[in-house]
């Protein structure tokens, strides 16, 4: 089995300031004289951009799933631990109030890319097929990060080249990027992902895939994903285009006809530390012991305060450590309406959550420790967090087929029922295969699986945003998508009349206080 080992430099640590607040310095680099003189170089540089790929992994969640409605928002845990992130998870966020400082980093990411493109470009060392190769690797990696500034904050500033190194600038000044608008980003989003597809050979997308390095499969995965969005999600000028749909599909298309995915036979098997790189993964990101962990401990408990603790059988706990964690903390936790959800025949419940009680008639206590990314014990008896994290996997596929077709106002309960199928096994049955309904019933039908099949995979605020109502909504203002009350009421996740411009993430005041020519996201005000 091929295993990614990540090169920890990629070039030196030469420099690593920043003229603005774009922090448009390369975060590792070596200089022009000494770097980009070999392939060897080259395969450096892009491992070193997998690897800040991957340790951007909790900033994943914090914009694709804390916002989303399935976290408990604050105070404290079921532990009595306090809960972090409670402003974003309460959607308290403001011009005063962001929550985040310089684009969540991703412009080095992206000058780490640009520096890249134009070095591989440039490089008459390499083969015309391993150019193609490296180029359609980073064009892929710049259209993922774009198109996550895009949907957090909709039009942002697009930068494509290496200013700071090619040129000394005089002042910040010379550096100064204004946001372009929603329609010129997504654009510039998609241009490059179609250029990432075309960068992709006959041989190169067969001789050099594998699941944990960025391919051919994985462009397509992330094209199926933007022209989705953007056949139905208005962002100030960007429009729904209908056509984007078949775009869509027939990336889709390209996948699951390449006989390289299909579902595990079990939920459970696909996080399986053994079963790394299994045929339902497209994309994902690779830890290793000694090497990377995941940043799920805070999802789990701390054994000192899981004493006289009860599981959902009602029966007593047999210590305080039952899944031999050793340590954890219970800083982030799901809702216990999200639980409640899961039939408790779909095997995907167990797998995702353990339920535990501070009583045995389980009615005083009650809480949940993630265990999805639990890991494994190694030969000196130590938990070791290092699943690999999923980026993109077949049962993805599936599920944005049942959108598309059920926009086009087809049937999608095909694709719902896979996914339903392997979740219960061999309680599948009549009772939980899903009938075609309306396209608003089929809109949350497809919601609630995802919700179910995806937890802590970092989807689930996009989800809400994408997915519409009866009248063509997203369902982040529907109660419909909601889980758990508030003062005995359901509550949307966001209120439409008064916190629609919340869609959207606010920038840091810093950014603008550097940059004079960057506006503040449209509603947020002091």
């Amino acid at each position: 089995m091929k295993v990614l080992k990540y090169i920890t430099i990629t070039a030196g640590l030469l420099l690593t300031a920043s003229c603005n607040d774009l922090d448009l310095a390369p975060l590792d680099y070596n200089g022009s004289g000494n770097f980009w003189k070999n392939e060897a170089q080259v395969v450096g540089a892009i491992e070193g951009a997998h690897n800040y790929f991957r340790g951007n992994n909790f900033n994943y969640w914090l914009l694709g799933e804390a916002r989303g409605g399935t976290m408990i928002p604050g105070g404290t845990s079921s532990l009595d631990q306090n809960l972090y992130y409670s402003d974003i998870k309460s959607q308290n966020i403001s011009a005063k109030n962001p929550q985040n400082s310089s684009w969540f980093g991703f412009y080095g990411d992206i000058f780490n890319i640009n520096n890249a493109i134009k070095n591989i470009e440039d490089a008459g060392y390499l083969s015309a097929a391993n150019k193609s190769y490296y180029l359609g690797q980073m064009y892929g990696m710049r259209a993922w990060y774009y198109f996550w500034l895009y949907r957090t904050y909709g039009g942002v500033p697009i930068k494509t080249g290496t200013e700071i190194l090619d040129n000394t600038p005089t002042s910040g000044k010379e550096l100064f990027t204004p946001r372009s608008t929603p329609k010129a980003t997504l654009d510039f989003i998609k241009a490059d992902i179609n250029k990432s597809e075309a960068h992709f050979t006959d041989s190169n997308k067969v001789n050099n895939f594998d699941r944990v390095h960025w391919s051919y499969y994985a462009t397509l995965m992330l094209k199926a994903e933007i022209y989705l969005w953007s056949a139905k999600v208005t962002t100030g000028d960007q429009r729904p285009a209908v056509n984007d749909l078949a775009t869509a599909k027939a990336a889709l298309d390209k996948v699951v006809n390449s006989g390289k995915f299909s579902l595990m036979p079990n939920y459970s098997d696909v996080f399986d530390y053994k079963k790394k790189q299994n045929n339902e993964i497209i994309f994902a990101m690779a830890n290793l012991e000694n090497e990377s962990s995941t940043p799920f401990s805070s999802f789990m408990y701390y054994p000192s305060n899981f004493n006289n603790k009860f599981d959902e059988n009602g029966n007593a706990f047999d210590n305080n450590d039952p899944l031999k964690l050793q340590g954890g903390h219970l800083f982030n936790e799901y809702k216990f309406e999200l639980f409640e959800a899961f039939d408790a025949t779909d095997t995907r419940r167990a797998k995702t959550f353990l339920s535990f009680y501070s009583n045995s008639a389980k009615t005083k206590g009650r809480g949940l420790a993630l265990i999805k990314y639990i890991g494994f014990i190694n030969t000196a008896g130590t938990r070791v967090y290092a699943d690999d994290m999923p980026v993109y996997r077949y049962a993805d596929a599936l599920l944005m087929y049942a959108e598309i077709v059920n926009k086009e106002n087809g049937d999608p309960s095909t694709y719902i029922n896979q996914i339903r199928q392997r979740a219960y096994g061999t309680n599948y049955s009549s009772a939980v295969t899903y009938t075609n309904g309306t396209f608003a019933e089929n809109e949350l039908a497809i919601l609630k699986e995802r919700d179910k099949e995806f937890v802590a995979e970092s989807k689930r605020w996009f989800d809400v945003l994408r997915l519409q109502d009866a009248a063509g909504k997203p369902l982040v203002f529907s109660n419909e998508a909601s889980y758990g009350k508030v003062a005995g009421s359901v509550h949307p996740i966001l209120k439409e009349a008064t916190e629609a411009y919340k869609v959207l993430w606010p920038i840091n005041k810093d950014v603008m206080n550097r940059d004079e020519t960057v506006e503040q996201t449209p509603g947020y005000t002091e």
